[in-house]
């Protein structure tokens, strides 16, 4: 009976999550009601495309660390094996996604020449250290927060309607929304097998919190895109 009762390590993370869904609800709701949205959708399917092209090489590094590491440890295998099985499934998306911009119009070379926001590389570059100088399980908070807010449908449409760009440009991200929802019941259900300490909780925590305040930052910070980023006529 009381282990019936016991609550999910994936539901002590998503509550915290939860609780801090509030400013990256607002940011959300000011950038789609923005009245600049042929500026600002492209803006942020650039910085979607900047943080898709870092995270395969956090995972990359993730997989290299745990390779290094005793295997007698309680989950290393298992970890190593869920960052593999979820790599395979996440590498090439940030150039699904620069293709699209490319056939909405823009200009790949300018795109990547672009220098992603601080937030941006705050984002991954929080979640390196903690892989490469501690321990490769803190990943499992930022991946929690990526994989938990898939774009619907519906959403969808109205910024591809409003930004006047074209279906083309919504491909990988429509993509998201469709696959997100099983990335997400993965991580879960991995978190539960896992045999995690208290407190590896607490450190998966703090990456999933810093990841939703570096993503809300992200989203925050964006400017209208440069007209210099279209492909010549």
């Amino acid at each position: 009976m009381a282990d019936s009762l016991a609550v999910r390590n994936s539901e002590i993370l998503r509550a915290k999550m939860m609780m801090c869904t509030g400013p990256l609800d607002a940011v959300f709701s000011r950038l789609w009601a923005n009245e600049n949205p042929k500026e600002l959708v492209p803006a942020f399917l650039i910085m979607l495309h900047q943080i898709m092209r870092a995270s395969v090489p956090v995972m990359e590094a993730a997989i290299r660390k745990l390779s290094e590491m005793d295997s007698s440890d309680a989950f290393v295998e298992q970890l190593k094996d869920y960052y593999e099985h979820h790599l395979s499934e996440e590498r090439d998306h940030d150039v699904w996604a620069l293709d699209d911009l490319e056939a909405a119009g823009f200009d790949p070379d300018e795109v990547l020449r672009l220098m992603p926001a601080p937030a941006v590389a705050r984002l991954a570059g929080a979640q390196r250290y903690w892989v490469e100088h501690h321990h490769p399980v803190t990943l499992l908070g930022c991946i929690m927060v990526l994989e938990s807010f898939p774009p619907s449908t519906e959403i969808i449409d109205k910024i591809r309607d409003s930004s006047g760009l074209p279906e083309v440009a919504f491909r990988t991200f429509r993509l998201h929304g469709r696959v997100d929802p099983f990335h997400s019941a993965e991580v879960r259900a991995l978190i539960d097998c896992l045999p995690l300490t208290s407190n590896d909780i607490a450190q998966i925590a703090t990456s999933l919190i810093a990841c939703m305040e570096s993503l809300t930052e992200c989203i925050a910070g964006l400017k209208p895109i440069k007209r210099n980023l279209l492909k010549a006529a």
